[in-house]
């Protein structure tokens, strides 16, 4: 069955309208599910300002629906994922709500940091969200929760999870990568990789000050030679000291 809001039997004469170039000042006229126009006098490509993607920012079949998705939509279903990949991983971890609320402020600190050193949200939100997915199965497998086990067993989990939300490929590769070394950098590392780094230090550093107060030089000295950007080295001295 077609979607009812696409089939133009259920139309009213709203259903065609003139929108203004954002450039020119131009109308160039809309159908209701044309997703982008140009402008006949300038030749600028704008998205329609009436269209309603709400379920285009999340529905698999959304190109077949609507034609060539613009950029921003694009962007949109991106930002959209990281909400369901954080779903997914609560529905994993089921009641093991100390997990889970470590997952969650890693995810806060990393988008925060994120933000500022100007990052994939999209990599770095679902990394967060999902870098200690493979802890059940770690102490089922190999009877630890250590840091090879962890990075050993997230990794699938993590693709099978993208997967089933229809995560672009690529994402799913670096969201994977990430996860799968997660508390090992390489020489060389991406950036989205460094933001979730830094993220998930803060929370294990605060989590084991609150536990055991150390001794406040030696944090300082940790922080200035630990952390791999210099956002997350502003946050953690802002949380941790």
């Amino acid at each position: 069955m077609k979607c009812p809001g696409q089939d133009s039997r259920y139309w009213k004469p709203s259903a065609v309208f003139d929108a203004k170039c954002p450039k020119c000042g131009t109308d160039v006229e809309f159908f209701k599910d044309d997703t982008a126009r140009k402008c006949a006098k300038c030749g600028h490509r704008f998205i329609n300002p009436k269209m309603d993607f709400g379920c285009a920012s999340y529905c698999e079949h959304a190109e077949q629906c609507l034609g060539t998705l613009p950029p921003e939509l694009l962007a949109q279903k991106e930002d959209l994922l990281k909400d369901r990949v954080a779903i997914e991983m609560k529905r994993y971890f089921r009641s093991d709500f100390k997990r889970i609320g470590h997952a969650v402020k890693v995810a806060r600190y990393a988008e925060q940091i994120g933000k500022q050193e100007v990052g994939n949200l999209a990599v770095i939100l679902s990394a967060a969200y999902l870098h200690d997915i493979g802890l059940h199965e770690a102490e089922k497998k190999h009877g630890s929760t250590g840091a090879k086990f962890q990075e050993l067993e997230g990794p699938p989990i993590a693709r099978s999870i993208m997967e089933n939300l229809k995560a672009n490929p690529d994402l799913i590769d670096e969201v994977c990568d990430i996860i799968g070394h997660h508390h090992h950098p390489r020489d060389e590392e991406t950036l989205n990789f460094q933001v979730v780094y830094d993220a998930d230090l803060i929370v294990n550093l605060e989590e084991k000050q609150s536990e055991n107060p150390g001794n406040i030089e030696s944090l300082k000295n940790l922080i200035d030679n630990t952390f791999l950007t210099q956002s997350g080295r502003d946050s953690a001295k802002k949380v941790l000291l």
